[in-house]
């Protein structure tokens, strides 16, 4: 029974109905809204939009006839995808993107988190600056330069080529590229030597964030700079580290297809040709777009069903997560 007569009860209070408080929010910070404009515009334009083209792998594509003009493919529209699953090339395609895609995975993951660490750790300015420096220049080296010095170094005359020889792992005289069983190593350490201190900018950034008095109570407790790495400065990161972590493990069968093909030939095929790059061979060089539209399709879906999945045992193990 309540106290409080009728008469006296507050009244509910319904809320302005989305859109009245959506325009009210726009007049109040309109400069916000003004420079997240052309965000907003870029994703629509470049990544929403474009996503209507997919209907293209349901369909016998033909440019003169358009997307809705063209013919559905046979098998309810799967007809590209299950001749995509039955073809000689999808269990080479797929063992290459995952193996290039885990191997530098496994490499270029861990080790500019160690980068940082280790800069972190330096108490010279103007040494911490001048390496930071030299290690984020290949980052901004063109791809296209990037690949050209690799075949430079890696070539029948390369200094690279040299030293493996007299050590016996080369033949000499022969370009290292020529060999299949060394494209997935030259991908990845070249990958490493561009992207490392770059990836390692936003794990700098986080070390910084962390609360200086965490350190102040290791070492009152007598912990030495290895123990106040693992016991602060890991955990404190660690919510950055698992966020790039998941996003990497979305991204594992995407391996670029531009470095791919400025290095590989027939010769490597066997194991430098993945999805990305047959997908460009077919489409733009068949013009088979259905057909590569198809295996874009399942690649996408991959990668979004392992992303969700790294998410959800992420947060099952240790409470946290993209969302």
């Amino acid at each position: 029974m309540s106290l409080i007569p009728d008469n006296k009860k507050r009244e509910k209070v319904s809320r302005p109905p989305l859109m009245r408080r959506l325009a009210k929010d726009i007049r109040k910070n309109w400069v916000a809204y003004t420079m997240f404009l052309p965000v907003l515009l870029f994703y629509l334009i470049f990544c929403y939009k474009p996503m209507y083209g997919i209907i293209i792998a349901f369909k016998n594509y033909s440019p003169g006839k358009g997307i809705w003009g063209s013919a559905w493919a046979t098998n309810c529209g799967f007809q590209h995808f299950i001749s995509f699953f039955k073809s000689v090339y999808f269990g080479r395609l797929l063992r290459n993107t995952l193996t290039i895609s885990i191997t530098s995975l496994l490499v270029t993951f861990p080790l500019p988190i160690v980068l940082a660490l280790l800069i972190n750790e330096v108490r010279g300015k103007v040494f911490k600056g001048v390496f930071q420096t030299l290690s984020y220049l290949p980052h901004f080296i063109s791809l296209v330069v990037i690949c050209s010095m690799v075949k430079l170094f890696v070539g029948s005359n390369g200094f690279i080529t040299d030293i493996l020889v007299s050590m016996g792992i080369a033949e000499e005289g022969l370009s290292m590229l020529t060999n299949k069983n060394f494209f997935v190593p030259i991908y990845v350490i070249s990958g490493l030597w561009q992207t490392l201190g770059w990836s390692a900018i936003i794990y700098t950034s986080a070390l910084a964030g962390v609360d200086q008095e965490l350190y102040e109570a290791a070492r009152i407790d007598g912990a030495n700079r290895w123990k106040q790495t693992i016991h602060v400065t890991l955990p404190s990161i660690m919510m950055t580290v698992l966020m790039m972590f998941i996003l990497r493990i979305g991204s594992i069968m995407s391996v670029g297809y531009e470095k791919i093909i400025l290095l590989y030939n027939q010769e490597i095929y066997e194991t430098a040709d993945v999805i990305s790059t047959f997908v460009y061979r077919r489409g733009l060089v068949n013009a088979n777009w259905s057909y590569s539209a198809a295996v874009g399709v399942f690649n996408s879906v991959i990668n979004l069903t392992l992303v969700v999945t790294a998410n959800k045992v992420s947060r099952k193990l240790s409470g946290m997560g993209l969302w």
